[in-house]
């Protein structure tokens, strides 16, 4: 439960993090603050991702004690790497100081976003590492401590320096910052370093990491493209409509479904080194039932508050074009987020990953045409349909990639379709809320979809989370016999 407790908090403070940022800065600097933070993950992406996701695939407990150059071909990657990135940042602000003086320089936004990269990659690698090994406290600590760093620099840099390159820089150092206050608990026992097995560690992560990260890097491509349509065409405070819009929309439905990935990828990597391939699979096939379960409702819930959300929550500037923008995106993020945490799975856990980059060059290929014809017919709300449609044309050939063949993966139908006409039911009872005063419609929307669906849930045992439920309930009470793995795994 620590790796939900502190994705909660992750997602509740960037949340409120994330707008306050947006009301500090206004929309025309916070459109190009969210240009350079899609530039950072986007550079992320390619220079990082591959070694984050050999980290998750390829390290474990057994692995950290039997087989340590798994870690040190990481550890002497990431590094050399980092320091390439960093030395790119320090030249970038040498340029910008000289060749073109101020804040708002395109060298000083390239240096502030390579330093928000640096500590992106940072703490992404070593907060896998601690969910590798399953300790869920040392997690929770990384996160804690993150998130507070973040939120005294980001906002104070927002609030004293207004100007997106000293929030990117205030991002990046208190990520790095909070690896470096707990790296003690995440070393590994010193070994000697083999270096023939490095160099092996190396090729394996390239071979599994590399199309991964391809993919990974077109779908961090759509919104740098998109926002870069926006801001040519209507101005950076459009885009700052835009980027914000995504950013609540996608955290909304996408959060959740990181903390999902991360505990169930976990186990079926866990359940592949302890009972086989098969096994593994169908417990992929298992994973995506609850995860289905658990987003649909994400997405729907969000749909049907985003009136009152709206009004109470985001900044006066935003409004309007707000719900405009997120109600388009609603199930384009909805797709994306079926990709990673239901679809993609069994893609890493077959070390067959090339099917994902075609995908993604499917759903790239349909956003960009859609940027040539939609935004004259409709407006800048035609950049948000040109990116659902291809993220949803992505997601629905990858689908048929993994569920089709003799090699298909085998889906508990029954779960997926419950979980869709326990949404449906959820939608119409919360349909007639949109249209009351927003305070009373948050106030009675939230318990009412939670109360509505959980119900429904439990009642089906939807994805069998009510058992799930049952059994943690059963292990809580005193008297009770104990689990024999430590708590933290949960």
């Amino acid at each position: 439960m620590a790796v939900i407790a502190a994705f909660v908090l992750n997602a509740g403070l960037n949340f409120v993090l994330g707008l306050l940022i947006a009301k500090l800065l206004g929309p025309a600097d916070f459109g190009l603050f969210a240009l350079a933070t899609a530039g950072a993950i986007v550079a992320n992406t390619i220079l990082f991702e591959w070694l984050r996701l050999s980290a998750t695939r390829f390290y474990s407990v057994r692995v950290r004690v039997d087989e340590p150059w798994i870690r040190h071909g990481l550890d002497h990657a990431y590094a050399f790497l980092a320091l390439a990135l960093f030395a790119a940042a320090l030249l970038c602000a040498v340029f910008g100081v000289s060749l073109q003086p101020g804040a708002d320089s395109h060298f000083a936004i390239t240096a502030g976003a390579a330093v928000a990269a640096l500590g992106i990659g940072v703490f992404d690698y070593h907060a896998a590492l601690v969910r590798a090994r399953f300790d869920g406290a040392l997690y929770f600590n990384l996160v804690a401590v993150k998130n507070a760093l973040a939120f005294v620099l980001m906002a104070g840099a927002a609030w004293y320096f207004p100007q997106p390159v000293w929030v990117l820089v205030a991002a990046g150092i208190s990520q790095a910052v909070a690896v470096l206050l707990l790296y003690g608990p995440m070393r590994d026992p010193v070994v000697p370093r083999l270096q023939a097995r490095v160099r092996e560690t190396w090729r394996l992560f390239v071979a599994y990491g590399l199309p991964l990260i391809a993919a990974n890097a077109i779908y961090q491509l759509l919104p740098f493209l998109n926002r870069g349509s926006i801001a040519a065409h209507a101005g950076l405070a459009e885009a700052g409509y835009f980027a914000l819009a995504a950013d609540v929309t996608t955290r909304s439905i996408g959060t959740l479904g990181t903390a999902l990935d991360l505990l169930l990828f976990q186990l079926a990597v866990r359940v592949e080194e302890q009972e086989g391939r098969a096994a593994a699979e169908r417990q992929v096939g298992l994973n995506v039932g609850v995860v289905v379960t658990l987003l649909l409702p994400c997405a729907v819930g969000f749909w049907a508050v985003l009136p009152a959300l709206e009004t109470l929550v985001v900044p006066e500037a935003y409004r309007g074009p707000f719900s405009a923008y997120a109600g388009v995106m609603v199930p384009g993020f909805f797709c994306l987020a079926m990709m990673n945490f239901a679809l993609n799975p069994i893609f890493q856990i077959r070390r067959r990953t090339r099917p994902v980059i075609a995908a993604a060059c499917v759903g790239l290929g349909l956003n960009a045409a859609g940027l040539w014809f939609l935004p004259p017919l409709l407006g800048p709300e035609g950049v948000a349909v040109a990116q659902t449609l291809g993220l949803a044309a992505a997601t629905l050939l990858l689908g048929i990639r993994a569920l089709t063949g003799p090699d298909r993966l085998r889906l508990p139908w029954w779960e997926v379709l419950a979980a869709g006409v326990a949404s449906m039911a959820m939608a119409l009872c919360l349909l007639p809320l949109r249209h009351i005063e927003p305070t009373r419609a948050l106030a009675l929307g939230v318990p009412l979809g939670i109360a509505v669906y959980g119900a429904l849930v439990w009642f089906f045992d939807i994805a069998g989370l009510r058992g799930h439920a049952m059994a943690r309930l059963s292990r809580s009470l005193p008297g009770s016999p104990r689990p024999t793995e430590p708590a933290s795994v949960e």
